[in-house]
């Protein structure tokens, strides 16, 4: 969906090159799951058969680590915005099975936003942006920026009248508690939260795809109830015929000026039918330009596809969540069912322009995959993401600030969006005063401090050369010195808990040792293999 800036990728190489002579030089370094890239050239939607042995058949896609940046060579940062959250709750599936996850499976930006800032909702426009600064723990001389983009909230009673169409994967990969199971107790909870303004339809695919609840009153609970209980495995993938015959019931039942919407439910496997990923990009796409979007809801640990589900949602103009437990249902479908469904802005891109006076470089942590080129952004032919009513981006840089500047603003601060309905873009556009910026790490406010610990987690995680000198006892010593009042809130006990676990699983050495000591890491640059 987005484009990686060719300057970026030039560096983003050195940055690989040196990361894969590690790993060639130590084997062990390689991603577990061997992750096959997906691209829609390609001719299969199928597991790569070289996987691992301790989660077997994930198709996932390792898109590297952002590069620092020298402001002098480039001071424009440009990516699509992204409120996907699928990578945190499939990282603590590992977790919580007693496995590592995969460096390919953490994507950061998902797992920041996995979390709630409290940021405050504008009331008039689209979004508001709040921005905080202050010393890296970890990296010397630098801090860590913290942006963060809220969109407008809507009442609940203010949602707009909607026709979803839930599409079920039953094939026999799905036949587990934890897959169709659990789709079944997720798409309950969704529809207890419908009303009046609502309708459903029910489609399920195996070998084939067929209807099972035709467009359907939301208040006529128990036919849709039994519809969904009834569900049972059977055959074969066929995933391009399940989305197709669920397109064809979302044009039928189109609510004009509503929320037309499929909830694809799956394990992400396409072994059967159109396995080509290009026709499926192609109708998906196509779809979503009609006003008919996909989010993309993935279930069950091993036999599991997550560049398809991502791409899917990225194409539909909708998002990605993987539901690990019925709690996580209750988060996607419950809590935030407004952000889930109704979309407030459309192909939103955030870009951030450092004033080289103040800041000498910077790395954005995460986005990989949603890098734009700098002359996309006002270009509104480029996709990007999609913001829901109340949603919000979080996004955390690295900058080192040079020693003195009398400049007012260290940064200015855009974003383009469109409205749910089209039309051309609109502009937004702040300077970052460098009041925002703390001399200490204690004065910042205890939610950029939290994002700080997520975002650790995650580079922690991927192996990231740049959070070498982070430890896992750094780390919960970090989610200590919060307050209680945010310690004590059931998703950072989560978090505090699955970083312990990580830590009685982590034994990886580190990688670059032999080439680059940490003992004497430079915090600037990737250190030349030769």
């Amino acid at each position: 969906m987005t484009k990686s800036m060719t300057w970026k990728r030039t560096l983003a190489v050195g940055a690989l090159l040196f990361i894969a002579a590690c790993a060639k030089m130590r084997p062990e370094y390689r991603s577990v799951a061997q992750t096959p890239v997906l691209d829609p050239e390609e001719t299969t939607l199928e597991p790569s058969p070289t996987t691992t042995t301790r989660v077997p058949a994930m198709v996932l896609k390792d898109y590297g680590v952002n590069p620092t940046i020298e402001t002098t060579a480039e001071p424009i940062s440009t990516f699509a915005a992204d409120v996907d959250t699928g990578s945190y709750s499939l990282a603590r599936s590992y977790l919580e099975r007693g496995v590592l996850p995969d460096e390919a499976a953490v994507r950061v930006e998902e797992f920041v936003n996995a979390f709630d800032y409290g940021y405050q909702a504008p009331k008039e426009q689209a979004f508001s942006v709040q921005v905080e600064a202050f010393p890296s723990p970890t990296r010397k001389g630098y801090h860590v920026l913290h942006v963060g983009v809220k969109a407008r909230e809507v009442a609940k009673a203010d949602r707009k009248p909607s026709h979803l169409i839930f599409t079920i994967d039953v094939s026999g990969s799905m036949a587990s508690e934890n897959r169709l199971g659990l789709v079944k107790q997720a798409l309950g909870l969704l529809v207890n939260e419908l009303d009046g303004r609502d309708k459903v339809s029910l489609v399920v695919y195996g070998t084939e795809a067929h209807v099972v609840l035709p467009p359907t009153p939301a208040t006529q609970k128990e036919s849709i109830l039994a519809g969904i209980d009834a569900l049972k495995p059977e055959g074969s993938t066929n995933v391009q015929a399940g989305l197709s015959l669920a397109y064809d019931l979302a044009m039928k039942g189109f609510v004009p000026g509503g929320i037309n919407r499929v909830i694809l439910c799956s394990d992400g496997v396409a072994n059967n039918g159109v396995t080509n990923a290009g026709d499926i990009w192609q109708t998906v796409k196509g779809r979503a330009s009609e006003g008919v979007t996909l989010s993309a809801i993935g279930f069950g640990l091993g036999n599991y596809n997550d560049v398809l589900m991502e791409r899917l949602a990225d194409m539909g103009d909708g998002h990605y969540a993987y539901v690990d437990k019925l709690d996580e249902a209750k988060r996607v479908f419950v809590e935030n069912l407004t952000g889930t469904l109704q979309v407030v802005a459309k192909d939103v891109k955030l870009q951030l322009e450092f004033n080289p006076t103040i800041v000498e470089r910077y790395r954005l942590l995460g986005f990989e995959n949603r890098l734009l080129d700098k002359r996309d952004f006002a270009n509104d032919k480029v996709d990007a993401g999609e913001l829901g009513a109340g949603h919000s981006v979080t996004a955390i840089y690295e900058v080192k600030l040079k020693a003195k500047s009398d400049a007012q603003s260290f940064a200015i601060f855009r974003a383009r969006y469109k409205q749910p309905v089209g039309g051309a873009s609109q502009l937004v556009e702040r300077a970052l005063p460098t009041s925002v910026i703390r001399t200490d790490r204690t004065s910042a406010t205890p939610p950029a401090r939290l994002s700080l610990v997520v975002s650790g987690f995650a580079e922690k995680l991927r192996g990231s050369y740049w959070a070498r000198t982070l430890t896992w006892e750094a780390l919960l010593a970090q989610v200590a010195e919060l307050p209680p009042s945010l310690a004590q809130r059931a998703d950072v006990v989560e978090l505090a808990r699955l970083i312990r676990v990580a830590q009685t699983l982590d034994r990886r050495p580190d990688r670059f040792e032999s080439k680059a000591p940490v003992a004497t890491m430079d915090f600037d640059r990737l250190p030349v293999i030769e």
